[in-house]
């Protein structure tokens, strides 16, 4: 793993940050979340990852945020799909702290992944890998990626009702997709009901919380997937999204 120059105090404000979520994080976990912060914001300086970069934020808005699945489930073991995964969020994260775990990272944007793929290397990851391309494409009947997956994870800014459509395809009978949002969610939740029913999910959980140690409103939304999703869905590129079901 490549050399990272980390004080005392970085070590200690991460392991202060992540251990208000019930986590147990050691010595590697931390090194690979630093080696992968320190390649961040290098990175950032010449391509648009994260507008977050000082390092407490990133701690909090990214880490802290990407780890708080712990909540609503336990992906220890899973297989995982982080659908718009951008720059890394939350799929990296989890990868680390759950290394037992088999990562798919999937992004419309080849530069996102090729960064990636330095970070899988450098923090030398297994069990991970990027995938390039639309979730529209990615998604639909006949791919290995479809209903493949035990859960599916997406920061991903898109309504539910959108994201539902994105991302259950991907997930097998009996898998979850969680979706991250910002604030309460009780209207968009209630916007896609007709849509998690016609793709084959259930509400399971709506867990809304405070991020520990901030002042930051988030939701998780836990769909669980009870039936297949019919053939003729995800619908073609950009339908999702204009005509949200």
């Amino acid at each position: 793993m490549a050399d990272i120059d980390t004080s005392a105090q970085q070590v200690e404000k991460l392991r202060e940050t992540l251990e208000r979520l019930p986590l147990e994080i050691n010595d590697e976990m931390c090194e690979k979340l630093l080696l992968f912060y320190s390649m961040l914001i290098e990175k950032n300086k010449v391509m648009n990852l994260t507008a977050i970069t000082q390092y407490e934020e990133v701690l909090e808005k990214h880490f802290l945020d990407s780890l708080s699945l712990i909540n609503v489930c336990d992906p220890t073991g899973k297989r995982i799909l982080d659908l718009g995964t951008g720059a890394g969020f939350p799929g990296i994260p989890l990868k680390i702290v759950f290394p037992d775990t088999e990562m798919v990272l999937a992004d419309s944007l080849q530069k996102r992944l090729r960064f990636l793929d330095e970070v899988i290397e450098s923090c030398e990851l297994n069990k991970i890998r990027t995938v390039h391309g639309r979730a529209e494409d990615l998604g639909k009947a006949g791919s290995e990626l479809r209903e493949s997956f035990d859960l599916c994870v997406s920061r991903a800014v898109a309504n539910l009702s959108s994201l539902c459509e994105y991302c259950l395809p991907f997930v097998k009978t009996g898998g979850c997709f969680a979706a991250y949002k910002s604030g309460g969610a009780d209207e968009e939740i209630d916007q896609a009901k007709k849509a998690i029913h016609i793709l084959g999910g259930k509400l399971e959980n709506n867990y809304s919380f405070t991020l520990p140690g901030t002042d930051m409103g988030r939701t998780l939304i836990l769909i669980r997937k009870i039936r297949n999703t019919p053939r003729i869905y995800p619908r073609k590129a950009g339908l999702p999204g204009k005509q949200p079901l």
